[in-house]
């Protein structure tokens, strides 16, 4: 009779070598997209600023000039449209408005550039529109729904994200050395660069997809946040100590001061501009929306705290009616839990962005080495598939036949 210490072992190995091996099957091109893809962003704002110079203007010692200026320049380059974002940049940067709609099923986004010290226009850039092509566009629709529809490709995108992280645990349960002596430690750690094609093949898949482990992981939670609804509110919940997650709300104003105002010559949206600058002097970067759709709708403006990143913000929400400052939680991120931190964190901790250009670059090998595991991995399995059958000696082989049936024949 077997001992369940010996036969259990290599029972639970084999199941995890099979689930590794078809989920991996099945969700591989999907990974090498989404992964390759993320090499490719990783960097887009960088190669923007390279390849498009008016993205910067000259720094001068004076103020910036008030949102309705900027709105009022750029809509003179985008009759009849209404804009639907305005940035500001840091002191070398150009602000920007953009103008986004959505229209009998096609997509359009145009921004207006501009310089913030003087309001003169720079350039005008349509993205996305019918004929526009926009590399980083189609480099990120890829990312989140491999060009398909939104409502087909990021489910799919989500599904198979769930399986990467799957396969990286079952990848590391094949990985562990079943006895830590020398031997196996260097053939778990190193790569024998020396070996035959199949031997470096397998090593790539086997050590680099260890030693990237971790931070591939990270890649997969933090993209799975956008895929499901359910996760982040998921993860929110564990990390918040058992709390729901709040919506995105937004406060209202309080429509029975409409008019207080209005004898005001400076608009509403400037004077809470002027505002929030009062109280952010070394903001490097704001946010806002011009344009409010309803009689209930607050001001918002976003002031980001480091240029480059987009977790370290403040929101400020003011009545449209009477400048009244309303709070809401996770508004400030200094002032926030930990739990509402680390949704501030998603999005720049995806693309690497909160540890700088370092970061950037570390988050660019990780997606390229989880890019290459589909690869090296179908590779070792092919190898192993196409192993060459052991030739048959045909002497050894009739001396066989002829010793189990002494009356066959053999020449």
């Amino acid at each position: 009779m077997i001992s369940k210490k010996t036969n259990n072992p290599g029972v639970f190995r084999r199941l995890n070598d099979w689930l590794h091996l078809w989920l991996g099957l099945i969700s591989g091109i999907v990974v090498f997209i989404v992964s390759i893809t993320g090499c490719f962003y990783a960097f887009q704002q960088e190669i923007k600023d390279a390849l498009e110079p008016w993205r910067f203007v000259e720094v001068q010692e004076k103020s910036f000039v008030p949102p309705s200026q900027l709105l009022d320049t750029a809509m003179a380059y985008m009759p009849g449209s209404k804009p639907t974002g305005l940035t500001y940049s840091n002191r070398e940067g150009a602000a920007a408005v953009g103008f986004s709609s959505f229209e009998n099923g096609e997509r359009s986004f145009t921004a207006i550039f501009l310089n913030p010290y003087t309001g003169e226009f720079l350039q005008k850039q349509q993205s996305i529109g019918k004929g526009e092509f926009d590399f980083f566009r189609f480099i990120i629709d890829g990312h989140r729904a491999l060009w398909l529809p939104c409502e087909i490709g990021r489910p799919i995108v989500g599904i198979c994200t769930l399986i990467f992280l799957v396969l990286l645990i079952t990848g590391l349960v094949m990985w562990w050395p079943k006895r830590w002596n020398k031997s196996n430690i260097d053939k778990s750690l190193k790569i024998r660069w020396n070996g035959s094609f199949k031997r470096v093949n397998y090593d790539l898949h086997n050590v680099v997809g260890f030693y990237s482990l971790l931070l591939a992981f990270v890649l997969g939670v933090t993209g799975l946040v956008w895929s499901f609804k359910w996760f982040e509110d998921g993860l929110y919940y564990v990390t918040s100590g058992g709390q729901e997650k709040p919506g995105h709300h937004h406060p209202h104003s309080d429509v029975t001061k409409t008019g207080l105002l209005a004898n005001n010559t400076v608009s509403v949206l400037d004077q809470a501009w002027y505002k929030t600058l009062a109280v952010e002097p070394n903001v490097q970067g704001m946010y806002m929306t011009p344009i409010l759709e309803d009689k209930e709708d607050a001001i918002e403006i976003i002031a980001y705290q480091a240029h480059g990143s987009w977790y370290n913000r403040n929101e400020y929400y003011y009545d449209q009616y009477t400048l009244e400052l309303f709070r809401v939680q996770g508004d400030r991120y200094a002032e926030a839990g930990f739990a509402d931190q680390l949704s501030m964190l998603n999005y720049d901790i995806h693309i690497g962005a909160v540890w700088g250009l370092p970061g950037k670059i570390l988050a660019f090998c990780i997606s390229l080495i989880c890019a290459s595991l589909p690869i090296t991995g179908f590779l070792v399995w092919w190898n192993k598939k196409k192993k060459p059958k052991k030739k048959v000696n045909p002497l050894k082989s009739s001396e066989n036949i002829k010793a189990r049936n002494p009356n066959v024949a053999t020449v």
